[in-house]
């Protein structure tokens, strides 16, 4: 992204904490109920260390789960693509599996496995696999007409077809998922770490709410934010990096066999 493209974002992000600033000296609301940026701020730069590391730790499990969660979905779309009434099969699972509030099901993860880093990556991962399968079963069938039957005139395997037609037209739809799931893993992550964890952010904005420091639980959910935003504009730069080939509207075809004479 441009410096340019984010001054209006920065502008406005700005304008909003000197807004908040203002109304909370104007209004003296006190700390525990709303702290002023300048406080977060000042907790942030007095304990960055402390509140890296645990944002390292959460940000490391909403990637593992992250990749897990998108990688299984690709490969579930795919495989809904060649083997008959699939979709119809697992689709309403998947739903129910959405529908179900990553809250609720965040102790059985916990039961399930144990207090380490896994229930964290496995809340990550839940929370980002129906965007993923959804979006890529449809980029999977998005082909413009004719497109289909073209690269069997020349021959293609289903291998090139699914590579060298499909996965190019699914780009676009993958990439909109990840950026969805870039955010909801953090969310996933730090719902898991709420359960039952020893560090990370969720670990920290809920002894900072037990022992009322809400200048270091805002400080928290500041970072996290950080690290959402910071993962989603990586995801929108390799969106904007490799998904060149959308640019044009005809499918350039590149295939081992020659057309037929």
């Amino acid at each position: 992204m441009k410096i340019s493209h984010a001054m209006p974002s920065v502008g406005v992000g700005i304008g909003g904490l000197l807004l908040w600033e203002g109304i909370c000296r104007f209004f003296k609301v006190p700390a525990y109920l709303l702290p002023t940026p300048s406080q977060i701020f000042a907790e942030i730069i007095y304990n960055f260390s402390s509140l890296a590391t645990h944002t390292a730790v959460t940000v490391s499990e909403a990637l593992l789960g992250f990749l897990i969660a998108n990688v299984c979905a690709i490969a579930l779309s795919v495989c809904m693509l060649y083997i008959r009434h699939l979709d119809r099969a697992i689709m309403p699972f998947a739903i129910a599996l959405k529908t179900t509030p990553i809250v609720a099901m965040a102790p059985l993860l916990l039961i399930w496995f144990g207090t380490g880093m896994a229930p964290k990556v496995a809340a990550a991962a839940l929370i980002c696999f129906f965007p993923a399968l959804v979006n890529s079963l449809k980029g999977f069938n998005a082909l413009e007409e004719g497109e289909e039957d073209l690269f069997r005139i020349y021959g293609a395997s289903k291998t090139q077809m699914l590579l060298k037609l499909r996965f190019q037209r699914a780009a676009p739809y993958i990439f909109s998922a990840l950026k969805v799931s870039s955010s909801l893993s953090i969310v996933g992550a730090i719902v898991g770490e709420f359960v039952g964890a020893n560090k990370g952010i969720g670990y920290v904005i809920l002894v900072a709410s037990y022992h009322f420091e809400f200048a270091r639980m805002f400080a928290a959910l500041f970072m996290s934010a950080i690290a959402g935003v910071v993962f989603y504009a990586a995801i929108s730069y390799f969106d904007r990096k490799y998904v060149f080939w959308l640019v044009g509207p005809v499918v350039e075809i590149r295939l081992d066999s020659p057309p037929p004479r």
